[in-house]
């Protein structure tokens, strides 16, 4: 199968990750009440994801270079439809808590499966494009996501759940039948660095030549699920949106969001570089985050929620862009890493977020626009110096 025709199946699929990830997000409010739960329970269902996510990042990484990045891709497409199974039929907080953690497992599987498939299937001069449009199909499904489970809620709470389970079959299905192996997996990679268990991998990649682009990753994706938990909460209360009204914000914002990504990320980079512009995004959807606050009318919120979703999308696929140059021929693993990275930001900013809404309903919005500022400005030093020991490298080489 060529090429043009493997690439569309991919974004398709890791469309469907992050789209699980987000579909609960929505109806929290509604799944609260049903639970008898408060604002630390919201947290505690979406980071669940992201735990089981960054446990089985690395492994599944080391599995998809081993074994290849098919079985992988499937075995997650079959975790992401069991997790939305047990979670539609779930009669209990504990049930539907085990459902997240499953999908995280799914995710686990297919994200750096998927990451890694595409390096294997792209040249380095084709590979930015390619991680555009790859950035913008995770940034739209983790956004979609919750714009399509408002919408379904409407005909109960649990039939996002029904309907992304059946979806979850069929694309697995088509994965079996449709998609090849990457040939480039058939290279047996081993280094001793992988054979580390999760922590020791993620104390060593401290030392690695692409931890400031990891720990970037961890705090793009923080505050994205920090702002996405807390979205619902706060404009329920606050600003008495309805369902229907913040489904509407998430899919106009998305679509928003995810054309200015492929619009816009190629120019930005060429014009400016990827240095000043992942500071940049970081500090604007910072400074979007704060805007926030300051008025419950619904086109103003919806003009921030279409800013930070834009500079997040356009942040994603630069941060990947450079993280595949830096990984070599360790691509799978690397995806792994970043995989996990993510799921980080998928655990604390989720659990942060649910107990500062309990605190003060402003909180979540403050302390995320903090944790961007503050990497905004590590990354503006540390990739500053990085670029600067390139140069100098080069140098001393001629």
């Amino acid at each position: 199968m060529p090429t043009k025709t493997i690439f569309p199946l991919l974004l398709v699929y890791m469309f469907l990750a992050m789209l699980g990830a987000g579909l609960v997000i929505p109806i929290l409010p509604q799944l609260l009440i049903e639970f008898g739960a408060s604002g630390k329970a919201a947290g505690y269902l979406v980071s669940a994801f992201g735990l089981t996510q960054f446990l089985f990042s690395p492994i599944a990484g080391n599995f998809s270079d081993k074994y290849g990045r098919k079985p992988m891709i499937i075995g997650g497409l079959i975790l992401f439809a069991l997790s939305n199974l047990v979670g539609a039929l779930a009669s209990n907080f504990t049930i539907f808590l085990i459902s997240r953690f499953i999908g995280g497992m799914g995710s686990a599987a297919l994200v750096p499966s998927i990451m890694a498939y595409i390096v294997d299937i792209t040249t380095e001069e084709k590979r930015t494009k390619a991680m555009s449009l790859l950035g913008a199909s995770m940034s739209s499904g983790f956004i979609v996501g919750p714009g399509v489970g408002g919408l379904l809620a409407e005909l109960g709470t649990r039939a996002p759940f029904f309907t992304s389970a059946t979806v979850g079959i069929l694309a697995a299905m088509s994965c079996l039948f449709l998609l090849p192996e990457s040939k480039r997996t058939r290279l047996h990679i081993e280094t001793t660095f992988k054979k580390e268990n999760i922590i020791l991998q993620l104390v060593q990649s401290i030392k690695s030549p692409y931890f400031i682009l990891l720990f970037m990753i961890f705090s793009l994706t923080f505050g994205l699920a920090h702002f996405e938990t807390a979205y619902p909460l706060v404009v329920t209360q606050k600003y008495g949106f309805t369902t229907r009204q913040i489904s509407i914000l998430f899919m106009v914002c998305s679509l928003v969001g995810t054309v200015n990504q492929l619009l816009l990320t190629s120019w930005l980079t060429n014009k400016f570089g990827e240095k000043h512009i992942i500071s940049s995004m970081l500090l604007f959807s910072a400074s979007a985050l704060v805007l926030l606050l300051l008025s419950a009318n619904f086109y103003y919120v919806m003009v921030m929620t279409m800013l930070y979703f834009s500079f997040n999308n356009i942040l994603r696929p630069t941060i990947n862009t450079l993280l595949s140059k830096e990984a070599g021929n360790e691509q799978g693993f690397v995806a792994g890493l970043n995989n996990a990275y993510m799921s980080l930001g998928q655990i604390f900013g989720p659990v942060l977020a649910g107990i500062l809404f309990d605190l003060q309903i402003n909180l979540p919005y403050l302390f995320g626009a903090f944790v961007l500022i503050v990497s905004s400005a590590i990354s503006m030093k540390l990739l500053g110096k990085k670029r600067g020991d390139h140069l100098q490298q080069h140098n001393s080489m001629q």
